[in-house]
């Protein structure tokens, strides 16, 4: 497991699984994580959206994104390419994890997460988990279009294509709501294949787990 290289408050802990862990499609691999982790997490219906869940009120359903104000509730999204982005505020009295691919991202999802916890964005730490990295992530007109922002994120490889930093648009939207400490983004799932799943390496469904609660 990786554990997320940040300075959130001594009541907020965090874990992300690895390929080591296991593919949380095994029903195994889920008990074992909930051995480590104080309930059953709340898996939500990840749909490549922006809606977030409050789990203090709602029961997890489709969304990208979830918190809580409630010590021993279990946020968690899962990923193998697209980014997992765990929130706390400095009090780390509300948590929170968004799932953001490029589709998420481009909708807002990360933005709707900090609107939702209702604490001023220079109170919050975000932490961007393992995501298919700047030198590997290629991609198309579509995404060069949904990104057109944020130029330098971009690196040309071929006609109609470009390598995009998926990490640097993340940093990049979160600086311009206010969020000031963002740590992270050092990881890749495609170039680390003993350590990360990876969609777009291995075509395969297997995930990996962002989970953050408190305590």
């Amino acid at each position: 497991m990786i554990q997320p290289d940040w300075a959130a408050p001594a009541r907020v802990r965090a874990l992300v699984t690895t390929r080591e862990f296991g593919d949380l499609a095994d029903e195994g691999v889920r008990r074992k994580l909930r051995g480590l982790v104080p309930a059953e997490p709340a898996w939500l219906k990840q749909v490549h959206g922006k809606r977030v869940i409050d789990l203090d009120a709602h029961a997890p359903a489709d969304a990208d994104a979830s918190l809580t104000r409630k010590p021993g509730t279990v946020v968690v999204v899962k990923a193998a390419d697209c980014m997992p982005v765990l929130f706390t505020d400095v009090d780390g009295s509300t948590v929170a994890a968004a799932h953001a691919g490029w589709r998420g991202l481009a909708s807002g999802v990360l933005e709707e997460t900090v609107r939702a916890m209702r604490v001023s964005p220079q109170n919050i730490i975000a932490w961007l988990g393992p995501a298919i990295g700047p030198r590997v992530y290629e991609v198309g007109e579509e995404v060069r279009e949904a990104f057109s922002r944020y130029p330098e994120a971009f690196t040309p490889t071929r006609p109609g294509h470009w390598l995009l930093d998926l990490y640097a648009v993340a940093r990049q939207r979160l600086a311009a709501i206010g969020i000031r400490e963002v740590r992270g983004g050092s990881h890749c799932t495609f170039s680390e294949p003993a350590r990360f799943y990876s969609f777009r390496r291995d075509k395969a469904m297997q995930r990996m787990a962002a989970c953050i609660w408190r305590v």
